[in-house]
């Protein structure tokens, strides 16, 4: 039984200015069915390797596979299906296989246009991949591919999902093959060293509206951070990775394993340098303990601030203030770690003045990079409902952060692509010229320098922000600027998501308000409950400790797998009473 998988060719010009990031998920899938007992597979990455379509025919057609399989995030899914259908016209006989968290809920409308799909994974993959692929493997596919949990087909014309596979309650069952890859491939540029994108947990007890993965995993699990580690060693030891970027939602969520996790950084002395993307009041919360995961070889905290708008921040019920932002910057400023501020922008409030605005917060704050994302309405979120007709852009493919999807009320899409533009060429001028050279501690004022290059050369490809697809040359050429929407798309037709996974029926604040008294991270009133946390004792807190909404509770084990019992049961009432 063979097996190919393949890597869309798709970049959108944003996160991967950085480098190439090493694609987890062919290794988490390859790892689970070597342990299955499967272990005749290879990995083509058509967007590093930058195949077109010749190229990946051949590809294709040279690896005589008896399945091909691919995955897709929203803007890659056009890429994704294209690249099936050179599969299925170059291996009739293989059995075509998608999966990705847009197939998982968009698996209608994939069939409508894809019907050479044979098979499509919803969810979690791993266990299903591999039921799927022993179905195959023993002849009783197609004839029983309805008794295979957590998959989508097509039977004489029709869609057919079958039950939803159990999530994976043991994680740390789940061992990647690393060796997949070409670590060569895959450089950070800011470091020059390989980069891996490992999972210490999966899912995300919270439900921010904006967001679709605490849907997609549903149920919320961490690793052993022993074990977690050991996969990192082998990361530094096997594969010479030198660098490493947790790809969880929110790794500071299980407090008690991050520390242990950390502490076991420490213990091996790896020598690995690494960065997450974490919560506001999770660094708060943390402040006393910045210095300890400072010294386990974090380097880099992506921060959610999100909007400079408290309206905005109110929408994604992200319950933070700005205050709590410009606060959580400083600390990790304090403690020797690059801090990098996240903006959300493109909602139909937006103005000039607002871009403005935050780009005086984030000089203000004194982070060491920003970022300024294009707001994306998912058709699995929550926000998505809400945006209505607002939502006039139908092309998935544009939907990749960096190209307007929604169109603002008081600017055009032009000006608002201009606005961030301009807020970009300000910040990182003024940091190169004024702050990086000048660090005085010699790792970060390499690892900034670092990162500017990384910058500046993908500006000088025109591949950031995808500017030479759009075609902007600056701020006198804004007339130039083409957006290229695919207009023959049709309207979306938002899934029943919630059939899936449902937020907690907590009140969310209304449109409109500031939140002056920060809640839980999904919208109630009361904070999590605490633990006591074994650290050493000079590593202890001394200012009492926040959980994400800014209060002095934890999360228990039963809460983290099931948030709604940490949403204040009045407030619940009052919102189910409403709905």
């Amino acid at each position: 039984m063979r097996i190919l998988f393949v890597h869309p060719n798709y970049s959108a010009g944003a996160a991967d200015i950085a480098g190439n990031w090493s694609p987890a998920w062919v290794a988490y899938l390859a790892g689970y069915l070597k342990q299955g007992g499967y272990t005749d597979y290879q990995f083509v990455d058509a967007l590093v390797d930058d195949l077109d379509e010749e190229q990946l025919r051949t590809a294709i057609r040279e690896a005589n596979a008896d399945i091909v399989a691919t995955t897709a995030m929203t803007p890659m899914i056009y890429a994704a299906q294209r690249l099936l259908q050179i599969a299925r016209e170059e291996c009739p006989n293989a059995i075509t296989l998608l999966g990705g968290i847009h197939p998982t809920f968009m698996y209608q409308q994939v069939f409508g246009e894809a019907p050479w799909i044979d098979v499509i994974v919803r969810g979690e993959g791993e266990a299903v991949t591999l039921n799927l692929v022993r179905a195959i493997d023993e002849g009783r596919w197609p004839a029983e591919r309805e008794q295979i949990k957590g998959i989508a087909y097509l039977e004489d014309d029709n869609v057919i999902a079958t039950p939803v596979e159990p999530s994976i309650k043991d994680v740390d069952s789940i061992w990647p093959d690393w060796g997949i890859l070409e670590w060569k491939k895959y450089i950070y540029i800011p470091l020059g060293v390989p980069v891996a994108t490992p999972n210490m947990a999966r899912g995300c007890p919270f439900t921010c509206s904006f967001c679709s993965q605490w849907k997609f995993w549903r149920d919320y699990r961490v690793r052993d951070p022993k074990q977690m580690v050991d996969e990192i060693e082998e990361l530094v030891k096997v594969h010479g990775v030198g660098f490493f970027i947790l790809a969880d939602e929110e790794p500071q969520i299980n407090r008690n394993k991050f520390i242990e996790f950390c502490q076991e950084l420490i213990d091996r002395d790896l020598g690995i340098h690494w960065g997450i993307n974490t919560r506001v009041t999770d660094v708060m919360r943390d402040e006393e303990l910045l210095p300890f995961y400072r010294k386990a070889g974090l380097v880099h905290v992506s921060l959610g601030t999100e909007a400079a708008a408290q309206l905005n921040l109110d929408r994604f019920v992200k319950e933070t203030t700005i205050e709590q932002n410009k606060r959580a910057v400083r600390l990790l400023q304090e403690n020797g770690i690059v801090t990098e501020a996240q903006f959300i922008v493109g909602l139909e409030n937006e103005t000039r003045e607002t871009l403005e605005e935050t780009y005086q917060m984030v000089m203000d704050w004194g982070a060491d990079m920003a970022n300024w994302s294009m707001y994306t309405p998912w058709p699995f979120s929550d926000m998505f409902s809400e945006m209505g007709d607002k939502v006039e852009v139908f092309d998935y493919s544009k939907y990749n952060f960096v190209q307007p999807i929604m169109k603002p009320d008081n600017i055009d899409r032009a000006e608002l692509l201009d606005g961030v533009m301009a807020n970009y060429r300000r910040f990182y001028m003024k940091r190169m010229l004024f702050q990086y050279p000048w660090v005085k501690d010699a790792f970060r004022r390499r690892y900034l320098i670092g990162c500017i290059k990384a910058f500046f050369k993908s500006a000088f490809e025109r591949k950031f922000y995808q500017l030479g697809k759009q075609n902007y040359w600056g701020p006198m050429f804004k007339k130039l600027i083409r957006f290229d929407y695919d207009k023959s798309k049709e309207k979306i037709v938002e899934p029943d998501h919630n059939a899936w996974k449902q937020a907690p029926a907590a009140k969310r604040p209304a449109v409109g308000t500031s939140a002056a008294v920060p809640k839980a991270c999904g919208g109630g009133t009361e904070q999590l409950e605490s633990v006591e946390v074994a650290i050493p004792e000079t590593k202890k807190a001394k200012a009492s400790m926040m959980a994400c909404g800014g209060g002095g509770e934890q999360l228990t084990e039963e809460q983290m797998n099931n948030p709604e019992l940490a949403i204040n049961q009045e407030e619940r009432a009052k919102a189910l009473e409403e709905a």
